[in-house]
């Protein structure tokens, strides 16, 4: 019974050692970046779509980022006939299940449910695109630094090119892509920063609303303070 009672404390301490040990890469932060998020949002519907979707976002959401619906209509709605409806895939989930071994999750959420004590979700994301190497071992031929054995096969390697693992597994790029690697990190953090934007449409909004509670506060505090020490100043 002790050493259960000792394996149980320990437990969260080792679960907090084994997750150190995974480094994450800064993401850069783009929120503020109309024209790149709207080219996170070109990649995404271009290279991610075919098997993960949105279903917790609309596509007139994207006018939010600067886009007309006309823009939206023409560039971007591949998986629905009205700007209204949610961004799904075309695919259903059980064909996904069937070709796949399991259906490819929605990223509506991924920016924020990947957030860790290494490291924010964007960080993890912007890491873990620019972490593939060929492995010939894995069935798409492809595996990961940042998930190891990923099922998901490696999208935009045309544009990183191919990394393997040396010998000391550390990740080097064998076959360049039609990308520099400077022009690939800008592609991926703008495709992160879009699934950053689309976790959290209004986070912007609410962040400029609570600098101005703030503030409000603030003024509200040198007029109050003021009225407090002349109301109390007879009271002993």
């Amino acid at each position: 019974m002790k050493k259960l009672l000792t394996a149980l404390l320990l437990a969260p301490a080792l679960a907090l050692a084994s997750g150190a040990t995974l480094h994450l890469d800064k993401a850069p932060d783009v929120q503020g970046d109309k024209a790149a998020l709207q080219s996170g949002a070109k990649t995404f519907i271009n290279y991610c779509m075919n098997c993960h979707g949105l279903s917790y976002a609309r596509y007139n959401r994207l006018t939010e980022l600067g886009l007309s619906e006309q823009q939206v209509k023409d560039n971007l709605l591949f998986t629905a006939e009205k700007i209204g409806e949610p961004m799904r895939v075309a695919a259903r989930p059980a064909e996904q299940k069937q070709w796949f071994g399991a259906a490819p999750p929605d990223l509506s959420l991924i920016a924020r449910s990947r957030a860790s004590e290494a490291g924010s979700g964007a960080d993890w994301l912007y890491t873990y695109l620019r972490s593939f190497y060929r492995d010939d071992k894995r069935p798409t031929g492809w595996n990961n630094t940042v998930f190891e054995n990923v099922g998901m096969p490696h999208v935009l390697w045309e544009s990183q090119g191919q990394q393997v693992l040396n010998k000391d597994h550390k990740l080097e790029l064998a076959v360049p892509g039609t990308l520099s690697a400077a022009a690939y990190d800008k592609q991926v953090a703008e495709l992160v920063g879009f699934l950053v934007w689309v976790a959290e449409p209004g986070a912007a909004f609410r962040k400029q609303l609570g600098f101005g509670v703030l503030g409000f506060l603030v003024v509200l505090f040198a007029v109050a303070y003021p009225m407090k020490k002349a109301y109390w100043k007879d009271v002993r």
